[in-house]
């Protein structure tokens, strides 16, 4: 089984800055794919960034230039670094990653969502 832990959400005015951290523990052999969501009140949840196990990353166009996603792959952690916040960036964030681990002999992988957090933008 793995945990999710997501921090670092919380209230910043317009223009500020939050880093966002999911540190995943347990059963894990590696961790492929990760993404950072967001759902607003009444709306559905949207991908804000996803980053590979290469390393290549993809910004939802309103946080391009503004959000920074990273993975540390010894901590198995993930990062987002949200900078120029705006009232509209105000959700809370979900982590998700897909993680690979072994059963025995048999691998396989599942995918796993963060508790959330939330992130509040003062105007």
């Amino acid at each position: 089984q793995v945990q999710l832990v997501e921090s670092g959400g919380g209230l910043v005015q317009a223009g500020g800055s939050l880093r966002l951290s999911c540190a995943a523990s347990g059963n894990i052999f590696k961790i492929n794919a990760l993404g950072w969501y967001r759902q607003a009140p009444g709306k559905q949840r949207d991908v804000v960034a996803a980053i590979t196990s290469s390393g290549n990353t993809n910004y939802a166009d309103s946080v391009k230039g503004r959000f920074t996603i990273s993975r540390d792959d010894a901590k198995n952690t993930v990062y987002l670094q949200m900078n120029s916040l705006k009232p509209e960036d105000t959700a809370v964030y979900y982590c998700n990653l897909d993680i690979g681990a072994y059963s025995g002999i048999y691998y396989f992988s599942h995918n796993y969502w963060g508790q959330g957090t939330q992130v509040t933008v003062s105007s």
